[in-house]
């Protein structure tokens, strides 16, 4: 006989499914490829319940059905829970969930004959499925993330745990049937088929949009990397610099501006491969001269600029010269053996966040009075002090 908790069981199934499908999608282009992949695997897994739970109504293989039923549902919420400690960088031991699943599903089979109406029933078969709902939160908990997305993936895996602890008192009060076949064909079934559907779709959701956000994120910021150099490009690079302002609002700060002398030249002699050696090399340079608080970019084609927040001017200019005689000296890979390069550097400085765009104007005119004196030199320009005529 088909009935609403029938109809509600294949939904049920179309969904996981569903899921599964789309966080298998989603782990093609997420860092968090195995989270997805973990995550997929429960849906797809929690979703053999079903086919589980018409083998107890529909043929005479009752308990095993009933075996495979809890254990497909148990198996399904451990994998999602791999999954989400993979996700927020949370060390999961699968052998420990291993243990739990096999013991949990003995202690079903063991209660099996236990009429399904009562709390001694009820309560052991849903808490294995509350507890692995609660460790998934608990992981959420004890990671770094604290994103509002990260506090309502806790709350809805809270509530799906606790969910199951209400159906446990559900099934004696509304009745689940005497045996497991009689569950189909009971009010309970409506119920818990009905708020699976709700809290399955919820907690899917919440993960996609913890993983679809993690992909937005990760393109916003290959957006602002420069492809050549691995370095900010200039859009990156005066984004991360006001963030880095705001950070430290009172200054000084300095600004170093540098351009690779000749590098037409190296282009047009040694070709565009050892144009591009070239690129890499003096950003790698700089990167690894500066500290972490330090924001380093290529501005465009030969030029590249660095942000040296609470450094004063003679600090900045020391740095210039440091990066200056290592570019001079520097082979790196895929340069050719008698390609020597240098660089100019312009230098300015800055209290307020506001004269950030105007340190990078001097900076640059600094720039062109270092290739004016011959370049492979450094030259900085300060803002000229505002005479305040005497009063008297």
């Amino acid at each position: 006989m088909f009935n609403g908790a029938n109809l509600y069981l294949i939904v049920n199934f179309v969904i996981a499914m569903s899921f599964a499908g789309v966080f298998f999608a989603v782990s093609r282009r997420s860092r968090s490829r195995a989270a997805a992949r973990w995550i997929g695997l429960g849906f797809a897994v929690a979703s053999l319940s079903v086919p589980a739970e018409l083998v107890i109504a529909y043929t005479p293989f009752v308990r095993p059905g009933a075996a495979v039923a809890f254990a497909a549902v148990l198996a399904g919420l451990l994998l999602i829970r791999m999954g989400v400690g993979s996700l927020y960088n949370v060390t999961t031991r699968p052998a420990p969930l291993a243990i739990f699943l096999v013991v949990c599903t003995a202690i079903v089979i063991a209660i099996y004959d236990q009429p399904r109406s009562t709390l001694s029933h009820s309560i052991p078969y849903q808490t294995p499925f509350a507890i692995s709902c609660l460790l998934s939160a608990a992981a959420i908990a004890f990671s770094s993330h604290r994103a509002p997305v990260d506090r309502w993936m806790m709350f809805v895996f809270s509530l799906t745990g606790a969910h199951f602890f209400l159906k446990a008192y559900l099934a004696a009060a509304v009745g689940a049937g005497r045996v497991a076949s009689d569950y189909l064909f009971s009010n309970y079934a409506v119920i818990s088929q009905s708020l699976t559907a709700v809290l399955m779709v919820m907690t899917g959701l919440s993960l996609l949009a913890v993983l679809v956000l993690q992909i937005m994120a990760d393109e916003r910021s290959n957006s602002e990397i420069d492809s050549l150099s691995r370095l900010l490009n200039r859009r990156g690079f005066e984004k991360h610099a006001g963030e880095a302002l705001r950070r430290s609002p009172i200054g000084p700060h300095s600004v170093i501006f540098c351009d690779i002398d000749h590098f037409k030249r190296v282009n047009d002699t040694y070709g565009h491969y050892a144009g591009d050696a070239v690129i890499r090399t003096v950003g790698q340079l700089l990167a690894e001269s500066v500290s972490d608080s330090a924001v380093v970019g290529r501005l465009g084609g030969e030029e590249f600029g660095i942000l040296l927040p609470r450094v004063q001017l003679d600090a900045a200019m020391l740095l210039a010269h440091a990066i200056r005689g290592a570019i001079a000296v520097h082979k790196g890979s895929g340069m050719p053996d008698t390609l020597s390069i240098t660089a100019s550097f312009g230098v300015s400085t800055f209290s307020e966040t506001g004269g950030f765009a105007r340190a990078m104007r001097l900076a640059d005119n600094a720039l062109y009075d270092a290739k004016a004196a011959g370049r492979n030199c450094v030259k900085y320009r300060l803002e000229p002090l505002a005479i305040v005529p005497a009063v008297g």
